[in-house]
């Protein structure tokens, strides 16, 4: 079977030893994916839980379209939350995101994640055969 990895150049990949996504066959899965700016050095809509949500799941659309897939191939999400209150914004994002595909999802409360900014991030996996 090939292996297929993309990369997003986030600072962290080299430092972790990870890659944004990874093609096995028909399955992709894409690491949790932060809210990160067009710079990839900052946080994007910091306080808003709607827009980092929404960088999130548009972060993960790009890197499985360089694996050749789409986003009605997602077939399950994992989103960890700084703040569970705000799951409705979250879930909004989400909704609007999937419209007529959604996948399985997930979303937990975490203590916090790499940058106190960041408010979700997000993992996915896809079956594109």
């Amino acid at each position: 079977m090939s292996v297929q990895r993309t990369f997003s150049n986030a600072v962290w990949e080299k430092q972790v030893g990870y890659c944004r996504a990874l093609r096995a066959g028909d399955r992709i899965v894409v690491t949790g994916t932060a809210p990160v700016d067009a710079s990839g050095s900052g946080v994007h809509a910091p306080g808003d839980a709607y827009g980092q949500a929404r960088r999130c799941l548009e972060l993960i659309e790009s890197a499985i379209g360089e694996l050749g897939a789409k986003r009605e191939h997602i077939v399950r999400t994992r989103m960890f939350v700084t703040d569970i209150e705000r799951w409705a914004e979250f879930g909004r994002a989400h909704a609007e995101f999937f419209a007529d595909h959604p996948p399985a999802t997930t979303m937990v409360e975490v203590s916090r994640l790499i940058d106190p900014a960041m408010l979700i991030e997000i993992e996915a996996e896809a079956f594109a055969p």
